[in-house]
């Protein structure tokens, strides 16, 4: 089903926008990108009702937390409710309910602006994990950093391997992430060896972005436990 979006504002201060089909990578995380830009130009406090989303991938995931940021630091916020069954398992299959506020109605959601912003959940004390992604994608980082962070670990990104580089040689990471859309040749690879020879590097598959978001995650998080037990 072509996804479909119909946007209402409500109040003085905040827009519902009603999503019905697919968010996936290409055409339509575009169009719900672009009319998030577009809503947000009179009120950046924004609820996205979910009820008729019947599958999300990666991509569209990551364009999710990543507007979730921009729309905070930009002063305003955004608000899931009415969760599809579909999207509700993969959001709790990547642990990101707990990232970006759910509510059962419209109504609740809208209401909730009033409360002012959620808190930022604390860091836990004590020394993690390092993992250093890498990909031109802006949605694909927001969707590692998130899935990575809620697991537990420390996670740096970069859209350059130049930028990649200085990371791996100033963190000392235990893990290099890279995607589909970075350049990361094996010279590239063992340059991050050379400056770092116990780090563990990981390349995603092709169809990351494009996947089962749940399935992908999940065995994403595989990878790197196993990657971790083998710098051990």
């Amino acid at each position: 089903m072509p996804l479909t979006l119909q946007s209402e504002n409500v109040g003085h201060y905040v827009a519902v926008i009603r999503c019905h089909g697919r968010i996936v990578s290409g055409e339509e995380v575009s169009a719900l990108q672009l009319e998030v830009e577009k809503v947000k130009r009179l009120r950046n406090k924004i609820v996205l009702q979910w009820a008729e989303v019947n599958y999300v991938d990666s991509a569209g995931l990551g364009a999710l937390v990543r507007l979730f940021g921009v729309l905070r630091v930009g002063g305003g916020g955004l608000k899931l409710c009415q969760l599809s069954p579909f999207v509700h398992k993969v959001l709790k299959a990547t642990n990101l309910l707990s990232a970006i506020p759910t509510y059962a109605t419209e109504q609740q959601a809208v209401e909730a602006f009033s409360a002012g912003p959620a808190p930022v959940a604390a860091a836990s004390g004590g020394p993690r994990t390092k993992i250093v992604c890498l990909d031109t994608s802006r949605d694909l980082l927001a969707y590692l950093k998130a899935l990575l962070t809620a697991a537990g670990y420390e996670v740096l990104t970069a859209r350059q391997t130049s930028d990649a580089k200085t990371l791996v040689t100033a963190t000392d990471p235990h893990v290099v992430i890279y995607g589909p859309g970075s350049q990361v040749s094996e010279l590239v690879i063992e340059k991050f060896r050379a400056s770092n020879p116990k780090v563990q590097v990981l390349q995603l598959p092709p169809d990351f972005s494009t996947g089962d978001a749940s399935e992908a995650g999940a065995e994403l998080l595989s990878r790197v436990q196993s990657a971790l037990a083998k710098r051990a």
